[in-house]
């Protein structure tokens, strides 16, 4: 079996062939095509593959895996830590690839399906409109900000563009030139993103409507369609966490710990794992404390011990729990019922 390592980049990869013993058989810069590549690959029969996990890396995996080459996805922050060096050239990573695929130490991550990836996608590219919208807004506000004061003081009355109010205010606005025309394209690139993030999120509903995954996310308190989406796209198979603490670290909301001794020392939450999935757990928090009393609950009495940021996080995990069993139970959420004298009540 011939061990291939591949060093990814956008228009052509290095790629870096041995054999079972570790002698280089073939190396060399080959562009992303498969023309290229089925040519590259000439003479060579049994061939596994390895390729760090980056963000185009998916169209050289199902290039290859269509050509009949077994390929491993390795994450690249491990592959970094196992195999630091100071001299870093594409040839020294490809070849290091190969080498620790021949020894099987290749820390492997996930692998998605096409429909995942492209759900991934389409959320991506709602978040990217979201974004650009609200940049365009706080452009607006600052150049309304910068004018005479009698504008000034009308935008004050303004708290918020997207209502109608906000729109009838700006667009009867005169102002001196070049304001004026900035102001325009402005306005213009407002219209345009709202009609996209419109076109968007019929897009989201789709998914919505075809993922039971996600109408059961749906179901726990401060999750939306959308996000309710998002997570169900990005934990993809629930099977793949032994436990809610596996989930809780992939979405890197854990504290990091600092252990020596008798003594240890848990800090901020730590950097590494998936920041879309922590991203929906902490946005969903202050609209689950509106919608469920125990959740609520939980965040106030943590809040007044340790602060309104551990309370989030604390309760961002406690989110992450209730998704984990309603997923893995195959389930809707179903709210504690609280005894009242008027007898129960779900809250």
């Amino acid at each position: 079996m011939y061990c291939m390592g591949i060093d990814h980049h956008a228009q052509y990869s290095q790629i870096t062939v041995l054999d079972e013993e570790g002698r280089e058989v073939k190396a060399g810069r080959v562009f992303n095509t498969k023309s290229e590549v089925k040519r590259f690959l000439e003479g060579l029969e049994d061939v596994e593959a390895v390729i760090e996990s980056g963000r185009s890396s998916y169209t050289m995996v199902d290039l290859m895996e269509g050509l009949g080459v077994r390929v491993k996805i390795a994450n690249p922050c491990q592959v970094k830590a196992i195999a630091k060096a100071r001299i870093k050239t594409d040839k020294r990573d490809s070849r290091i690839l190969a080498h620790l695929l021949r020894a099987g130490l290749i820390p492997e991550v996930y692998r998605r399906g096409k429909e995942n990836r492209e759900s991934q996608q389409v959320l991506r590219h709602r978040v990217f409109y979201v974004r650009m919208l609200a940049r365009v807004k706080n452009r607006i506000w600052t150049l309304l900000a910068q004018q005479e004061e009698e504008i000034r003081e009308r935008k004050a009355q303004v708290k918020e563009l997207s209502t109608r109010k906000g729109k009838e205010f700006l667009k009867g606005l005169r102002l001196g030139e070049p304001a004026q025309r900035l102001l325009c394209w402005l306005l213009a690139s407002y219209d345009h993103l709202e009609e996209k993030i419109k076109e968007s999120d019929s897009l989201v509903k789709g998914l919505y409507r075809q993922m039971k995954e996600a109408q059961r996310v749906n179901t726990v308190p401060g999750f939306g369609e959308f996000f309710s989406v998002l997570v169900a796209t990005e934990i993809a198979d629930i099977s793949r966490f032994e436990d809610a603490g596996k989930l809780h670290a992939y979405a890197g909301v854990i504290p990091s710990t600092h252990s020596s001794g008798e003594r240890s020392y848990h800090g901020k939450m730590i950097k590494q794992g998936n920041r879309w999935l922590r991203w929906a757990a902490v946005e969903a928090v202050t609209p689950a404390c509106r919608a469920d009393f125990d959740i609520r609950l939980f965040y106030e009495r943590l809040a007044r011990r340790k602060g309104a940021n551990v309370a989030k996080v604390a309760t961002a995990r406690r989110l992450l729990t209730i998704i984990y069993r309603v997923l893995k139970e195959e389930r809707v959420y179903i709210p504690y019922k609280r005894q009242t004298k008027k007898g129960s009540v779900a809250l």
